[in-house]
């Protein structure tokens, strides 16, 4: 999946101090994509106080709703993409030459490194889609480095009394994913009985973050519904959740990215002269050359917006204290 809006606007977040363990809500920001027949997301990272959580640099939720998602070929540098559906089937072709089918339960991890291309295709006309699409910023070396494509359909679990996790990256508690990362991360599906307490253990060097995704949950005191990202900071080492109701929860973490990043459309960069050159390279005729082609489209791909007029700057964190 991609960014599809047709003017992105410059990323310009402030720095998030290093405030320890925190529980702090911050609202979605509703994105209309795709024009017309648009897919509606809720978009929750990045935010201008809170640009990252660990390499987590960008996080959709869109659904549940029937939507014909059609995203054609289009570029990415920079970032890992992390597509975790809850409901529906995805079709993911790439320049790779992958074709595969994510279903719920599966994910599917690609690396763009210094240029990649993919598009993703919901399989029936208008079916039901609920689903997440992350993005994992690469730290230096990886991000100038190949492309490559992962789907891992066997998946590990924690469970403890009413609650049970489907980590699909890093590690929970010895619960670890075989997929491929370049810094220290967490993400995870929890399902949380109804009526159920538990104590979830947690990484204190982490950052964490936890978005409802159906049901409702109550998290580290604080009653959370869908919609809202809940960060809960660092230096924790578990962390209370209850649910009168049930609900499913999505849990991220991550060490904390202390590389300046340049983020526009769909790239990541160091410095303005990343984003233009990709966005020059995507534009140009030979295209191919960095970002490979998808077969099955005739050659047709997302064009690329123009760049503001603006310098775009980068995001920094604060140093830890």
């Amino acid at each position: 999946m991609t960014n599809l809006e047709a003017r992105p606007a410059p990323e310009l977040c402030e720095a998030h101090d290093d405030a320890g363990a925190v529980a702090e809500l911050h609202e979605p920001r509703e994105v209309p994509l795709g024009g017309l027949r648009a897919m509606q997301v809720r978009r929750t990272l990045p935010q201008r106080t809170l640009p990252m959580v660990g390499a987590w640099c960008f996080l959709d939720e869109f659904g549940p709703q029937h939507v014909d998602m059609r995203v054609l070929p289009h570029p990415h540098t920079g970032l890992q993409t992390v597509t975790w559906p809850v409901e529906g089937e995805i079709r993911h072709r790439d320049s790779l030459g992958s074709d595969v089918v994510v279903r719920p339960g599966q994910l599917n991890l690609m690396t763009a490194g210094r240029g990649v291309s993919h598009s993703e295709l919901a399989l029936g006309s208008a079916p039901l889609l609920h689903a997440v699409q992350l993005w994992v910023a690469l730290p230096d070396g990886a991000a100038g480095g190949s492309a490559a494509f992962e789907q891992v359909t066997e998946l590990p679990t924690w469970e403890t009394r009413g609650a049970r996790a489907t980590v699909f990256i890093g590690e929970l508690d010895g619960a670890r994913s075989s997929a491929g990362v370049h810094t220290p991360l967490l993400g995870a599906e929890l399902v949380i009985e109804a009526g159920a307490r538990t104590e979830l253990p947690l990484d204190p060097t982490f950052e964490h973050a936890v978005l409802v995704l159906a049901g409702t949950a109550h998290v580290a005191g604080t009653d959370v519904t869908p919609g809202p990202l809940l960060y809960l900071g660092e230096g924790r080492a578990s962390v209370p959740v209850e649910s009168g109701e049930g609900a499913t929860l999505l849990l991220l973490g991550g060490a904390r990215f202390e590389h300046d990043l340049v983020m526009w459309w769909n790239f990541v960069g160091r410095t303005h002269a990343d984003i233009a050159e990709a966005r020059a390279s995507w534009a140009s005729d030979e295209h191919a050359d960095r970002f490979g082609s998808v077969a099955g489209h005739d050659g047709v791909r997302i064009p690329a917006p123009d760049l503001p007029n603006v310098r775009l700057q980068p995001r920094r964190r604060a140093p830890r204290a």
